[in-house]
């Protein structure tokens, strides 16, 4: 099976859905499932360098009064999941092209999920800003990756136009929302759904496979 997971590394329901589908899987385990992280922006007119905290969510939000609600329903989803998110510790809203290079820089060396898993930890529980190429460095060598060579490629700009790529086919295809999971390429979830969900997906796209060899 193959499942593609398109996510925004700062968009706090992609990390909750990412820790739903894991509780699936262990659920519905499935041998030989070839996973693939994409790219999708939030935010596409971010400026490269990010914006302080305060003033992206008075945009985004209306308020902090308001972004302050919409926080305490992910903070009660997240902790569903144990995510703990600690929002009061972001100071600022990075763009995401890095930490987007970072994750495709990852698969090169088989290590997308490990790398993504630390982006969101760094991110949504310590407060780091994923948008500067050191850190994202940092992030990188924990999950395993090379801390010299990965901050080279990060400092270059290579991959660039394929994160912009990935970005605007997910949205010709349809994509307006993270996460979203694609399934063998013919089954889409929206959103960040149940574990009761995605099993149902994952049995849909089995009985497929089941049918086709089959025949």
């Amino acid at each position: 099976m193959k499942i593609d997971i398109i996510v925004d590394t700062i968009c706090p329901w992609c990390y909750v859905g990412k820790k739903r589908f894991e509780k699936a899987l262990s659920i519905r385990p499935q041998p030989d499932l070839e996973v693939g992280w994409r790219a999708f922006q939030l935010n596409p007119r971010m400026p490269p360098a990010g914006m302080d905290r305060r003033d992206y969510i008075s945009e985004k939000f209306g308020g902090m009064d308001r972004a302050r609600a919409v926080h305490s329903s992910l903070v009660q989803a997240g902790a569903e999941e144990g995510v703990e998110f600690n929002f009061s510790h972001l100071d600022r809203t990075p763009n995401t092209i890095h930490s987007h290079r970072l994750v495709r820089h990852a698969a090169e060396h088989g290590l997308q999920t490990p790398v993504i898993s630390a982006v969101f930890d760094a991110y949504f529980l310590e407060g780091l800003d994923i948008g500067e190429p050191e850190i994202l460095a940092d992030i990188g060598e924990t999950a395993g990756l090379d801390r010299e060579r990965t901050l080279e490629f990060l400092q270059s700009d290579l991959d660039t136009d394929t994160i912009l790529a990935e970005d605007e086919l997910a949205r010709r295809l349809g994509v307006n929302g993270v996460p979203c999971f694609i399934v063998n390429r013919k089954y889409a979830v929206s959103g960040a759904q149940s574990p009761e969900v995605l099993i149902q997906v994952f049995d849909l796209a089995n009985q497929d496979d089941q049918r086709a060899n089959s025949e």
